[in-house]
């Protein structure tokens, strides 16, 4: 078998994994938020947290690993302003991800406390999800430019 089309595939498959996770996460939450339904936010809050933890945090890391191992191969240079960019922007989905995950376990916890106790979620969970939605914009729009970018490898001159 051909190691570069295994890691290809390895690649693929993780950012599949990367981006399906984070945008059926994101549905779900913003519209189980929709109906400020105190026990189905917290269990799709858990749910949220598991995810991250089983398939997207895998994902963030098999992606740069099988990249540059790729990048090896196929014999590409760093200096390309076309995985220049690639970088910057993953860089930036992951500063937007990293207190994406923060909050998602405090908004967890929080949720959690609420359905014990039988209360409505307080204003700090709101605060938390309000920054969580907005932290994802900047993460989806860089992966999908990244998606272009890995796609059509534009030559600037």
């Amino acid at each position: 078998m051909n190691t570069y089309l295994i890691l290809k595939w390895i690649h693929i498959l993780s950012s599949m994994l990367l981006v399906g996770t984070g945008f059926g996460s994101a549905f779900y939450l913003y519209y189980i938020h929709r109906t400020r339904n105190t026990i189905a936010i917290a269990e799709v809050i858990r749910l949220v947290v598991r995810a991250d933890f089983c398939f997207t945090t895998p994902a963030v890391i098999i992606q740069p690993l099988t990249g540059f191992a790729m990048l090896s191969i196929a014999g590409y240079s760093l200096d390309q302003l076309w995985l220049r960019w690639t970088l910057i922007l993953y860089i930036i989905a992951g500063a937007c991800w990293l207190p994406v995950v923060w909050l998602q376990l405090k908004m967890s916890a929080i949720a959690s406390n609420a359905v014990n106790n039988n209360t409505d979620l307080p204003a700090k969970y709101w605060q938390y999800a309000r920054y969580w939605e907005w932290l994802g914009y900047p993460a989806f729009l860089s992966a999908l430019v990244i998606y272009w970018l890995m796609v059509f490898k534009p030559v600037v001159y």
